[in-house]
Formats: C-alpha cells, structure tokens, sequence
C-alpha cells in the first residue's frame, strides 16, 4: 500500500509521513509536558493537526491518481504542502510558546496571523472544490461508477464542512451558546456542555475518507452509495444545527459557564 501511494504521488506521500513524524513528537512532548493552553495540554492540537494533515494528504494523493490532468494535480499537491504545512508549523509554534493559535487576537501580529491561517484554509479549499469538479469533467481511469461517485460525493461534503470553518473564524470561537468551555470528549475534547462547531466541522470533512471507503468496500452500489451520502450529510448537518442552537452533541452535567 505504502509503495503504491508513493508512485501515485510522491510529494504528498513524503509530506503526510512528515506529519506523521511531527504526531509522534508531539505524543511524547504530551507525555513530558504540562503546559496548558485553553484547558488541554499545549502540544494535544498540534498532534491532532498532524494526524489530520496527513491523512487528508494521502486520501487525495490516492485519489487525484485517478484523473488525466496530473499538471494540475502537482499544482495542487504544493496548494496542500504550502498552505497545511503553514498551518501545522504555526500552530507548533504556538504550541512552544504556551499561546492559542487559533482565534487569538491578542496582539495585532496573532490577529493578522489568525487571518492567514483563514486565508490558507480557504485556498486549500477551493482548490479541493476544483480537484472535485475534475472528477466530473475530466477523464479519469477505469473506476467502478459507485467508486467515482463516491470520491465525487465524498469531496463535495469535505468541502461544505470546511468552509463551516469560516463560521468558527467569524465568531473567533468554536462555542455557541456561552463562554469559557474547557471540558470535553476526550482527546477531540467537543463540548459536553455547550453547541461545538468543531463536530459538524469535523464529521463532515472526513466524509472525504469514509464515504469512499464504504462504498468501496461495503455498498458496492451507486444507489447505496447515494443513500450513504445523504443519510452522511444529514448526520453532519444535524450536528451543525444542533450546535448552532448551543446544544452539545453529547451532554454531560456540569459547572455553570458564563453567559453571552
């Protein structure tokens, strides 16, 4: 499998297992350190970014494979490699330093640096939607139609949940409902007393992984494939509004938090 995602593409291959390299480091910073930012263990969020990173590079090497235009499948690979790899240095940073990464405007330097982050996540993005829209308008290779269908459906959701992120940027929190939450699941650390939008965010970008998957190995049908993907949708979509009620997606009893 390794040596088939490195001839696929070699670029994203190599960056993904960098990331994998940086989780492992992270891991056992958490394991030595105690500093904490927002609740959790400073180098938690830049494990989970590793991790995060890596996968959606492998998926997409795995499957931008599949399409004529390997030009514009190289241009994308750097898109992923400069604007992730910002991003997970910059939050690594952060994490040396003891200070948020996200959302942080406490200095006109964090604030602006806040907004690049934004700006790279929305180019990663839309060059994603442009990979996407490839699978219905380029010529791709011999694929089950489910299959095709599934990558199709799959980026689709990816791209809608991550510009849910934009919400997040906007609001300069991933909270509704009231302020100061630092309880939660563990490890994903989603609100058990509030509305988290990190869930909808994260349950709709990882339909890029799962939808693809099941029906490959699962469904094995177009209609089914179809099925899985709206009943997929409406699950993340249900989390969105749940969350944009301040409702959590599971909730625990707890210490008040203040008010909006």
């Amino acid at each position: 499998m390794i040596k088939i995602l490195i001839e696929r593409n070699s670029l994203l291959f190599s960056f993904g297992l960098l990331n994998i390299i940086a989780a492992i480091a992270f891991l056992i910073l958490i394991q030595f350190s105690d500093a904490v930012i927002a609740g959790s263990n400073a180098w938690l969020k830049p494990f989970k970014f590793a991790i995060s990173i890596a996968l959606f590079s492998w998926t997409m090497a795995w499957y931008a494979f599949e399409l004529k235009s390997q030009g514009a499948v190289t241009i994308y690979s750097w898109v992923v490699i400069i604007t992730l790899g910002f991003e997970i240095i910059y939050i690594s940073v952060q994490a040396a330093k003891g200070q948020l990464s996200h959302f942080n405007t406490s200095s006109s330097f964090y604030a602006t640096m806040t907004i690049l982050m934004g700006v790279a996540a929305v180019i990663l993005t839309l060059w994603t939607l442009y990979i996407g829209i490839l699978f219905f308008t380029d010529e791709v290779r011999p694929m089950p139609h489910y299959y095709l269908w599934a990558i199709r459906l799959g980026i689709i959701l990816f791209v809608i949940f991550a510009l849910e992120g934009g919400l997040m940027g906007a609001r300069l929190s991933h909270s509704v409902g009231q302020i100061g939450d630092d309880e939660g699941l563990p490890l994903v650390k989603w609100s058990t007393r509030i509305g988290d939008l990190r869930v909808a965010h994260f349950i709709g970008m990882h339909a890029l992984q799962i939808i693809p998957i099941l029906s490959w190995y699962v469904i094995k049908n177009t209609k089914g494939t179809f099925a899985l993907a709206l009943i997929y949708a409406l699950l993340a979509t249900f989390t969105f509004l749940q969350a944009i009620r301040g409702r959590p997606i599971l909730k625990f009893p707890g210490k008040n938090i203040t008010q909006k």
